[in-house]
């Protein structure tokens, strides 16, 4: 574990768990918070076992059901990546007899308008339906929205999706899942239930007494594929990393980037959540945009956030039904870090040269009544509005050929920067996304004057 973070962190992130498990009556829980998908800090609070005491650890297994469904997710993402789908494919074109006109894309976000559960009442009689039972009655699942209309929560058609992962791959999601996300990341520890070594045990607290009561461990059957995961504090700091920075040989960086961005608001009054592509995407009280996913089941419930920019993860883990917002806490633990102990930052070093053919465009320039400055780092071009906020990265460059550059991050990202010379071969003036960039400022309308 690192130990680079200060003492009254420690002590701090200690308070804000103590805290949480003392007003929450949490009889047990496990909480982290990593950079770059390495330890920082982890504490237990409680006892996994009110039977038996012991406090949680970083390798107690809790049940982190609805974190599952980023997994799915991923898996249906990285099959897209290979050419088996596209998003805005309808379920049935890969799962014939389905009915419903619902999208890939619409499933992963939760924007469907399809009810949230199978038919009965499973979480009364805790019985899951299996394969042949879920997809017979997925067609009599009821529309309760229009597709895309609002986010609508939807355990059922994430089920749904473990499906298309298993057809399209070609052999069963559990399968899919190992061998695709969980061998890769070397996450031993997070199975398909518990795996009979140390884990939490979960309870129910009475608002009328404080004797904990056993919750059961549902088998969740075919509706494994949107909660049926286990896994402890030390697998998900490697989720996290994962996250923060994903590995190519798992999942591609864009599309992690692309499952990243919001497709919908969540919280349609105060605009402080959206929904990804699997992932939720929650604006802290600090101003942070963190992204992770939530899980509740009988007795367990947990949070895990990532803030992709500094890599670091709020990881909280809970045995009790009643535990306070999973949101919440994570990102209380790993905001108070980003905030207050965060990564050094790397020391400036100098270049060694600046390509030639950059030279011309370096300097003042301006586009739309505002100034820019074009400039050379690692000798890659870099564009810098003057209104720009400080924090806010500059737009980067590629050259595609003497003349052309591609924005691949930063403002305008994806469009083309265009060089126009003179007869001179003197560059004469540059358009960006098709806008004019000239020497001087100019109304829209007017040239260069040379």
């Amino acid at each position: 574990m690192d130990s680079t973070l200060q003492d009254s962190t420690r002590r701090r992130l200690r308070a804000i768990a103590l805290d949480r498990q003392r007003t929450g009556r949490v009889p047990g829980l496990a909480a982290a918070v990593v950079r770059r998908g390495e330890l920082l800090w982890t504490d237990g609070i409680g006892t996994v076992d009110v039977s038996a005491p012991r406090v949680p650890g970083p390798d107690d297994q809790f049940l982190v059901a609805s974190n599952t469904k980023s997994f799915t997710a991923v898996l249906v993402m990285a099959l897209r990546d290979e050419g088996r789908l596209d998003l805005d494919d309808r379920l049935d074109e890969h799962l014939p007899g389905v009915t419903h006109r619902a999208t890939v894309r619409q499933a992963l976000a939760h924007a469907t308008g399809l009810a949230r559960e199978p038919l009965g009442d499973i979480w009364e009689t805790l019985e899951q339906p299996d394969l042949e039972t879920l997809m017979a009655d997925f067609n009599a699942i009821e529309r309760v929205g229009r597709p895309h209309d609002r986010w609508h929560y939807s355990n059922v058609v994430y089920a749904v999706l473990g499906e298309l992962v298993a057809r399209l791959d070609g052999r069963p999601w559990e399968e899919s899942l190992r061998a695709r996300i969980l061998e890769p990341l070397g996450m031993t520890r997070t199975t398909v239930g518990f795996d009979g070594g140390p884990r939490a045990t979960g309870y129910h607290l009475s608002p009328f007494h404080d004797v904990p009561q056993v919750e059961p461990v549902v088998d969740l059957r075919a509706m494994a594929p949107c909660g049926a995961l286990a896994s402890t504090v030390t697998d998900l700091a490697r989720w996290s990393g994962f996250v923060a920075d994903p590995d190519p040989a798992v999942l591609s960086p864009d599309t992690l980037e692309e499952m990243t961005q919001p497709q919908l608001m969540t919280d349609p009054d105060g605009w402080t959540s959206a929904m990804g592509l699997g992932f939720f995407l929650v604006r802290s009280p600090q101003g942070r945009t963190w992204v992770g996913h939530t899980g509740g089941m009988p007795g367990q419930v947990s949070g895990v956030f990532t803030h992709r920019e500094s890599g670091t993860g709020g990881i909280v883990l809970m045995n009790s039904s009643s535990s306070p917002d999973p949101t919440a806490f994570a990102l209380a633990l790993g905001d108070h870090v980003v905030e207050h102990d965060p990564a050094e930052e790397p020391e400036w070093r100098p270049g060694t040269s600046v390509p030639e053919h950059l030279v011309p465009l370096l300097g003042r320039w301006f586009s739309e009544g505002s100034g820019y400055t074009f400039s050379v780092r690692e000798g890659r071009l870099e564009a810098r509005a003057d209104a720009a906020p400080a924090d806010r990265a500059p737009s980067v460059f590629e050259r595609l050929d003497e003349d052309t550059y591609r924005t691949v991050s930063g403002r305008e990202r994806g469009e083309l920067l265009r060089v126009t010379r003179g007869p001179d071969g003197a560059v004469l003036k540059l358009n960006w996304a098709t806008y004019l960039v000239s020497r001087e400022p100019l109304a829209f309308g007017e040239q260069p004057s040379r």
